[in-house]
């Protein structure tokens, strides 16, 4: 089930809302506990039934280690067992993700290199499994340093399962959410909570249906079609998926915010307008900053962080950003698109050493040049398709010529109005134009204030309004669609 789906939006959620509350009026506490977990189960079930054996696994396997290693701490006894059950609890849950996810991926390269031919497994990649992973990792460290206290079994199941961050984040930290779990103020429904909460979800269902969604068809005519791209076909298809990206993220980011919030939970930030960073250090301090955070902790300062000297620094950051890449899909394009960031962040820290800051302006159109450019290796299903895109970017002389074929799949101009347009414009141009006037009103919102922000303050009447007015026009669109969008399965 996605949020941005009429069965969340008007069955889902308004139901577990309402009879998780009124358990907790009844003061059957517990059982409205058990009922979320519950309801989160089924919401992660909607979507693979099969599914759910592999997280209710990974659950009790991690719950069972988790509470291990945080008895354990400080009491009498061999330091190294610890190690070595910290150890394997890992071991164990990388295994299960690399089975999974990286299975057929080995198999591929196996086959590649060593001339075989080991037939595929093609296994079903359990929903979020990455995201579920990656938090119950986190949970088994900080047991292991003493950082938990013993939530017990259903506290555990609602933290991992909480239904608005499981399958596509934020990546959050049991210190996040189990103190508010636990919060007798969180028991009744707060009416502010719920107000600001439908507004920041009205704006993340707008985001994703009003604007990714409309590009992201752009983005696969360009990326997937497999013809010659001139110039502004292109750039289209790239700052397309650019902002597809972003605007489909974030835009589900507010919506697990503010779902998390009508239960009186508040999430972590994910998103604080990257695409507005003049460096690119800056743009992963705003882009997934969750998953940042989850890098910086558990993988670049336990491979030695900056305290080993320069050299090994900049090895630690190419190598966290090159696994982050893996993290994201089985393909080599991925790791392409984080071995790319981790270069432009050695290339940033030792341009700081020289002290020569660029102009604020020069350093942003840098930066986003950049992102844009790498978004390109994470969109494309092939190196050939990067290769393709990207040559049509550098492909300066087409801008000045017909087009070889159709730039996109978007509406086409025609009749008197196409042959004014064609009278001062390039051919090209004219034939991308409503993408381009697309981009460009996604540009101009990604440079206004973002969904936290406008969210900051008081929910006034101005608020309820237009917040009201894109709630109901997103809703429309979520009633009118037939085949939503999930970009982060593979996640």
């Amino acid at each position: 089930m996605l949020f941005s789906t009429w069965q969340f939006v008007l069955v889902f959620l308004p139901v577990v809302f309402a009879v998780y509350f009124l358990l907790n009026r009844w003061r059957w506490v517990r059982a409205a506990k058990l009922f979320l977990v519950a309801a989160s189960l089924y919401f992660y079930a909607y979507w693979s039934v099969a599914d759910l054996g592999v997280v209710l696994l990974s659950i009790g396997g991690n719950f069972a280690f988790g509470s291990w290693l945080a008895q354990s701490h400080g009491a009498p006894g061999p330091v190294r067992l610890r190690k070595a059950v910290l150890g394997a609890a890992i071991a164990l849950n990388l295994l299960a993700l690399a089975y999974f996810k990286y299975a057929d991926f080995l198999i591929g390269n196996l086959n590649a290199l060593a001339g075989s031919s080991h037939p595929a497994l093609n296994l079903a990649l359990p929903l979020a499994i990455s995201f579920f992973t990656f938090t119950q990792i986190a949970y088994l460290v900080d047991s292991y340093r003493g950082e938990t206290a013993e939530y017990g079994l259903a506290n555990y199941c609602l933290f991992v399962t909480f239904f608005p961050h499981l399958i596509a984040g934020p990546i959050v930290h049991h210190g996040q959410l189990m103190g508010q779990f636990a919060s007798p103020w969180n028991l009744v429904p707060r009416y502010p909570n719920i107000l600001r909460g439908l507004f920041i979800f009205g704006l993340g269902l707008g985001k994703k249906l009003m604007i990714a969604d409309p590009l992201g068809a752009w983005a696969t005519a360009g990326f997937d079609g497999g013809q010659t791209l001139d110039f502004f076909a292109a750039w289209s298809a790239s700052l397309s998926y650019t902002f597809q990206l972003y605007f489909d993220f974030s835009g589900y980011c507010d919506m697990a915010i503010g779902a998390a919030l009508l239960f009186n939970i508040r999430m972590p930030v994910n998103f604080d307008s990257p695409y507005k960073a003049r460096s690119i250090q800056e743009f992963w301090r705003r882009w997934h900053i969750t998953l940042g955070a989850f890098l910086r902790d558990y993988l670049y300062v336990p491979l030695g962080g900056n305290r080993r000297g320069e050299l090994r620094t900049c090895v630690n950051l190419f190598l966290t950003f090159a696994i982050a890449g893996l993290w994201h899909g089985a393909s080599w394009m991925f790791v392409a698109w984080g071995a790319l960031h981790g270069a432009a962040l050695v290339v940033h820290r030792l341009w700081q050493k020289l002290g020569r800051p660029l102009p604020q302006a020069a350093a942003w159109a840098l930066t986003f040049l950049f992102v844009n450019l790498t978004w390109v290796f994470f969109r494309a299903r092939s190196m050939d398709d990067a290769l393709r895109v990207l040559a049509g970017m550098a492909d300066v002389r087409s801008a000045f010529e017909p087009p070889a074929a159709a730039p996109s799949a978007g509406p086409v101009f025609s009749g008197w109005l196409a042959d004014g347009l064609l009278a001062v414009l390039p051919a090209g141009l004219v034939g991308s134009l409503a993408t381009y006037v697309a981009v460009a009103a996604a540009f101009f919102i990604a440079s206004r204030r973002n969904s936290q922000e406008l969210a900051a303050g008081a929910i006034d009447a101005r608020k309820v309004l237009a917040g009201a007015l894109l709630f109901g026009w997103a809703l429309q669109l979520t009633i009118a669609q037939t085949s939503p969008v999930f970009l982060y399965y593979n996640f």
